[in-house]
């Protein structure tokens, strides 16, 4: 039987986060928990306690920030849109959410798992020049399935938090499996950056040829197609260790005019809207072509791609210290070949590419899994704000 909707706003309160000034160190470092977007992007509960900036009652009064109450429903409202969790405890947010304050008709993990599923829905009423952002009217205005009887909602939540369990625990094993791969390059090489092992040496340029991408005219349509894609940022700028699949792609006569590189390649951006986002690394494992934004590391004879990106991925520093742009951020060709990447012996490099490849192949059956669990709760997330599991 099809569930009655009712918009959020006549069942819930929704509350705006604020930022203290950010200048004022008597603000800062209380013990009131402050959270932002990026602290609930990657968790591995859906219960949030603590944050890694706290606020002092000081900075929590110097700004319209509220309390929220163990149990309201965080969603993030904008950069991006959609991460959702639930507080264990009292906090606060920053502007990036609107949060939700249910009353006494909505079980608060049944709106976690409603709000989680729906957040593509509300991520496309976002609107915004710079970035997409959902105001709070648009907040209110957003319908929800909603059984009239709690504990029917209750029992709907049980069943997605055990396939939500699932899933939550194989992204923590990714998680791991990412952190052993960071270890176990600083336990045979240290930090790259600083070189605390006094590891020879060698510029960028000694080790790889450099490519910078472009854009073919947007004018000639004929050089877009689906030939080879063309590599964006947001391509790189992800949690894999490879690139993900391009939106667009270039035509063999895009080809022509625009820059390609072979698989193995490594591409870094150097030109973002953030100083922080330079230096982001991806590996390709397949021939791609790629913008102007980006720069890609092909190694040269005897100089192991793994290896390379590797270095890449842990040197980010380094490459951020060769920007020439303080508010965007931007390294040039020529200030990447100058970077120097660190170089152990041929047989030190073959030991840790191994382990490399074995974390790789273990990280890809995880994601498959991880997959598959995404895709149960899914399912049957569909099933029950359709009012089409049974038994309930």
């Amino acid at each position: 039987m099809p569930l009655p909707f009712i918009k959020l706003g006549d069942c819930c309160k929704i509350v705006s986060g604020a930022t203290p000034q950010t200048h004022v160190p008597e603000y800062w470092g209380g013990d009131i928990v402050w959270l932002t977007p990026k602290d609930i992007a990657n968790l591995d509960d859906p219960i949030i306690f603590d944050s890694p900036d706290k606020i002092t009652q000081a900075g929590f009064a110097s700004c319209s920030t509220q309390m929220l109450p163990a149990g309201a429903i965080l969603v993030s409202s904008r950069a991006p849109i959609g991460h959702v969790a639930i507080a264990g405890r009292a906090l606060c947010t920053n502007q990036g959410f609107k949060s939700l304050i249910p009353d006494a008709r909505v079980d608060s993990r049944y709106l976690y798992h409603c709000m989680k599923h729906y957040a593509q829905r509300l991520a496309e009423l976002g609107n915004g020049a710079t970035f997409k952002e959902v105001s709070k009217t648009i907040v209110e205005d957003f319908e929800i399935p909603l059984p009239t009887e709690v504990n029917v909602q209750h029992r709907i939540a049980a069943i997605l938090d055990k396939a939500d369990a699932i899933s939550m625990k194989r992204s923590a094993v990714l998680t791991n499996a990412d952190q052993y791969l960071r270890s176990t390059f600083l336990k045979l090489f240290g930090d790259p950056v600083a070189n605390p092992k006094g590891l020879p040496e060698e510029p960028i340029a000694e080790i790889a040829t450099v490519t910078t991408g472009n854009t073919p005219s947007r004018e000639v349509s004929a050089y877009f197609g689906n030939y080879i894609e063309w590599i964006k940022s947001d391509n790189i700028n992800t949690p894999s260790h490879f690139l993900t699949k391009a939106i667009e792609g270039l035509s063999e006569a895009g080809l022509r005019v625009g820059r390609s590189v072979p698989a193995g390649s490594t591409l870094i951006t150097c030109i973002a809207g953030s100083p922080s986002c330079i230096g982001n690394a991806a590996l390709a494992d397949r021939p791609v072509s790629f913008n102007q934004q980006i720069n890609a590391l092909t190694p040269k004879p005897g100089i192991e791609p793994e290896f390379i990106y590797a270095t890449t991925l842990f040197s980010k520093a380094r490459i951020q210290a060769a920007s020439t742009n303080g508010m965007k951020g931007m390294v040039s060709k020529g200030a990447l070949e100058e970077v120097r990447f660190i170089l152990p012996p041929p047989d030190q490099r073959e030991k840790f590419v191994a382990i490399f490849r074995t974390v790789m192949a273990l990280i890809e059956k995880l994601e498959s899994a991880a997959s598959e669990a995404n895709m149960l709760y899914g399912s049957l997330a569909q099933r029950a704000f359709t009012g089409q599991l049974s038994g309930l």
